[in-house]
């Protein structure tokens, strides 16, 4: 009886158990080189149809039946793929999983773009942005114009405009703090160097607008830039005719640091110009990003910047040809030993304390102060002749002069700027949702000083002519004093989801702001949802909507008035709003493989309502606002970008852009918004030499409409001109003179170093005519007459970079 029972029970228990090893599960994590999780991998048991995707968190599982050996793919767009043999899969268990980035090189820098985009965010993973044919000297933006819906048009300034905004409205982030800019700068001859240094850069993040609400209150871009943590001891230096740059970083248990020194003169590219002179700009650079970590869960970061930039011109002389072919036109001038001397000093420290109480929770406290010390001075005067004709440039003819004058321009303006700011910010993961939080209080003080004048006569007359006074043809002064005090918050979820159809992922989130200056309160809503079908996962849709503001910080206060002596005079306009822009943006991508190699086409439209508008006027880089909220318009259009590897190994891309903006003044006039460009091309390749990837090739080209531009001090509802367009090509050749495994590399110093690159820069290749803005004269009867300020024209550049 005894022996029945064991046997039943052996036969109910057997089976069970068979069936219960019938099948075992696999499950584990994948995620990039950053060790950040990866979403969408596909994991495949090899000649089988048995699979499964990770989720957002970069989780994985399947089950399958035991066997002697099994190997499991990993596949992802953008990632080497993966391949993981288990010699005996008879049991569950836990497999966890690195992919690394496809090979994609723009010089030094890996460009993740390809991977699946499902916000209006476009990342770029950049380690080192050296070998870019650059005449700004070398800036992340001189990548960032070459984005579908940025342009620019002026290589010696790291300023944009992103589908039609102004340069004010992009927000420049670094390790997640605001950075700022001096508030004099006039011409890209002045600007420098950008805030950003690209040796010290880790990852870029870019939107052309749609942004999260995370992000501060501007109505065009957000530029979102983190800087790198060194693992180990690694430097570089550079040299060439534009400057030289240094870094290194380091790392030594809870301790790392990362300091670069840059310098850059542009005296040779200046020199290109038609104003034969005496330039001398010297512009100097250092920064720091330093951690330490207390413990796992505690950490401290300290990011500082010390900017010294000076500008010294003594013009002799300028001669300028311009007109068309049937009606050439020359302009003399003979300057008389005025000089321009311009200083400005940037001073910037920020402090972060951070707190990972758990894999899943991140809460820290930042403080942040910034300190600007600018002072602008010229006195600078001469004599003029235009000519005209087609024989222009005959002095014998004399009957070609058209106008004969002398003028003279003045200024001493001072400015002081500090900023000081302090804030709470917190992530927090549960399940699909990812939360992120964050409030700020920021003080500011601003003293303005303005004193500039300008006196031009004509054929001896002083203008404007009265027949008995003489008179300034222009002038403007300010003392103004600003103290002021910015809260600011804002609350945003990241909701991931699936369905049988595809991923959805919801980014929604709210901003508030108030200003103590004119006491409002702005709150700013904003969603985006991107998705990906299951059915195509070729394919990316998104779509972004939002409200969003643009508080005014000083610049745009300023109103000119007149005195009662008939002097221009600024003052600072206490009943002034922000400026409000509604976004509707809808695109996709479609990336795909062509002879083994990863592309991706990209497309996006987009609306934006524009209220409360502050006009402004451009010249050159100098934003002049008309300092009161008297219009409104619209501005929309089409990016398309096309990214890919053209030539095998390598990333190139090119992109275009339509648009059309339109803003009404006063209700009276509709006329285009300053940085209407109407279309722009920009294109980046790379290419090598077949078979030798020591020699490779950078290229650069830019071709955007021109600007509208009005005659100085008058605002565009009295009419405008247009630009011509903007064309630039510029071209860089690069030589790895050793590095990797070559034998020259264990002699002497060079067993220190890593890589030695050897290279030339042709900028401006086709010598093309740019205009950055216009010297305007005047005759006796108040006609002006508007001359071109031509940009750099070709130039060499050589230049030498060593890394250990």
């Amino acid at each position: 009886m005894m022996i029945r029972a064991v046997a039943a029970l052996l036969f109910i228990l057997i089976p069970v158990t068979v069936l219960g090893q019938g099948r075992i599960k696999i499950t584990g994590n994948v995620r990039d080189g950053d060790g950040n999780p990866l979403e969408l991998v596909i994991v495949q048991v090899k000649n089988t149809l048995i699979g499964a995707m990770t989720d957002d968190k970069g989780a994985y599982s399947l089950s399958m039946a035991p066997g002697d050996s099994v190997t499991l793919v990993f596949s992802c767009l953008g990632y080497n793929k993966a391949e993981r043999i288990i010699p005996k899969a008879t049991q569950d268990m836990r497999l966890n999983v690195q992919m690394n980035y496809t090979a994609l090189q723009l010089g030094e820098v890996s460009v993740t773009a390809i991977r699946k985009q499902t916000s209006t965010l476009e990342s770029v993973d950049a380690e080192k942005i050296r070998l870019l044919p650059d005449p700004a000297g070398g800036s992340i933006e001189s990548l960032v114009v070459t984005f579908a819906g940025v342009t620019s048009s002026n290589e010696l300034s790291s300023q944009y405009s992103v589908r039609g905004g102004s340069y004010d409205e992009n927000i420049v982030y670094v390790n997640g703090i605001e950075v700022f800019r001096p508030l004099l700068i006039r011409s890209g001859q002045q600007e420098g160097l950008s805030f950003t240094n690209p040796d010290l850069t880790e990852s870029v993040n870019f939107s052309a607008g749609g942004f999260e609400a995370r992000y501060g209150d501007k109505m065009s871009s957000v530029l979102d830039i983190a800087y790198k943590k060194p693992e180990k001891l690694e430097g570089s230096a550079s040299l060439s005719l534009l400057g030289a740059n240094a870094y290194v970083g380091s790392s030594t248990g809870k301790f790392t640091q990362v300091t670069g020194l840059r310098y850059k003169t542009g005296r040779s590219l200046l020199s290109s110009m038609d104003t034969d002179a005496e330039y001398d700009p010297n512009f100097v650079d250092l920064q720091t990003y330093m951690t330490y970590a207390f413990t796992p869960k505690w950490e401290a970061n300290f990011l500082g910047n010390m900017s010294l930039n000076n500008y010294k011109f003594i013009p002799h002389s300028r001669e300028t040809s311009f007109g068309t072919t049937q009606n050439i036109k020359n302009l003399q001038v003979v300057f008389d030993g005025g000089h321009e001397r311009d200083r400005f000093e940037t001073f910037f420290g920020a402090f972060t304390l951070k707190h990972k109480p758990n894999e899943h929770t991140e809460v820290g406290i930042q403080a942040s102060a910034f300190t600007s010390k600018e002072e602008e001075g010229y006195d600078i005067g001469g004599e003029y002749l235009l000519r005209g004709g087609d024989d222009a440039i005959d002095e014998s003819d004399a009957s070609r002069e058209l106008l004969l004058g002398r003028y003279h321009e003045h200024a001493r303006n001072r400015l002081r700027s500090n900023i000081a700011n302090i804030g709470h910010y917190g992530t927090a993961r549960m399940q699909n949702h990812t939360l992120k939080w964050g409030v700020q209080a920021q003080l500011e003080k601003i003293t303005d000083r303005i004193n500039e004048w300008e006196k031009r006569d004509s054929a001896g007359y002083s203008l404007p002519h009265t027949g008995t006074d003489v008179s300034l043809i222009a002038n403007l002064f300010s003392n103004n004093e600003l103290e002021s005090t910015r809260f600011s918050a804002y609350l945003q979820d990241v909701f991931k989801f699936r369905i049988e159809q595809g991923l959805f992922t919801l980014t929604a989130g709210v901003r508030g702001s108030y200003w103590s200056y004119n006491k409002e309160f702005l709150f700013s809503p904003r969603a985006s949802l991107g998705f990906i079908p299951a059915l195509n996962q070729d394919l990316t849709f998104r779509f972004a909507t939002g409200l969003y503001y643009q508080s005014p910080f000083y610049k745009e206060l300023r109103m000119t008035t007149e005195d009662a002596f008939g002097n221009s005079v600024i003052e600072l306009n206490k009943d002034i709003k922000s400026q409000r822009s509604i976004h509707f943006i809808v695109g996709g991508d479609y990336t795909f493989r062509v002879i083994d190699r990863n592309f991706k086409l990209s497309a996006d439209a987009y609306y934006k309502k524009l209220d409360d508008l502050i006009p402004y006027t451009v010249d050159n880089v100098k934003v002049r606002y008309y300092g009161e909220n008297c219009a409104k318009g619209y501005a929309m259009g089409l990016d398309m970008k096309f990214f890919g590897e053209f030539v095998p190994g390598t990333d190139s891309w090119i992109s275009l852009s339509l648009m059309k903006s339109e803003q009404t003044i006063r209700d009276e006039v509709t006329v285009p918004m300053p940085n209407d460009h109407a279309y722009n091309l920009s294109l980046f390749f790379q290419d090598y030499f077949p078979g030798y990837k020591r020699a490779k090739l950078n290229l650069k080209g830019v071709l955007s409409g021109g600007m509208p531009f009005t005659a100085p001090r008058q605002g565009y509802e009295m009419g405008y001109y247009k630009m011509p367009a903007y064309k630039r090509v510029d071209l860089g050749f690069s030589y790895q003179l050793a590095g990797g495994v070559d034998d020259i590399m264990d002699r002497g110093i060079l067993r220190h170093l890593k890589n030695v690159w050897l290279g030339v820069d042709i900028f401006n290749l086709f010598d093309m005519k740019n205009v950055s803005s216009y010297f305007w004269i005047t005759d006796v009867d108040g006609y002006q007459h508007a001359i071109p300020n031509y940009l750099t024209g070709r130039q060499l550049n050589f230049r030498i970079i060593a890394d250990f």
